[in-house]
């Protein structure tokens, strides 16, 4: 995978694991009791179809320890940038599309 792929891959990955945290666990009307659930499997299918591809780090701390263990340095930025791209945008996109419609009565 490209370098650029696997950015973008990257920030799938996270935007996708932070969209359901906020759904669910953060949210005030979110549904808690299935915030764990709906969390592991977006973990789960996250892994399934992003190990293969770039590793499916979706956490830049859980990439460093591999990276330092290993001494294998080529492109880790990927596995910063791209996480915190990838959150960053769920945040904006679920603060800008869904908490303020509540918060707007509709």
């Amino acid at each position: 995978m490209s370098t650029g792929g696997g950015l973008l891959a990257e920030a799938v990955f996270t935007f996708a694991l932070a969209f359901v945290v906020y759904a669910t666990a953060l949210d005030p009307r979110g549904p808690k009791a299935i915030a764990p659930f709906a969390i592991g499997v977006t973990v789960l299918v996250d892994a399934l179809v992003g190990v293969p591809l770039t590793g499916a780090s979706m956490n830049p701390a859980r990439s460093l320890g591999p990276a330092v263990a290993g001494g294998v340095w080529a492109d880790h930025w990927v596995y910063w940038v791209g996480p915190i791209v990838g959150a960053s945008l769920a945040g904006l996109v679920y603060e800008t599309f869904f908490m303020r419609r509540g918060e707007n009565g509709g």
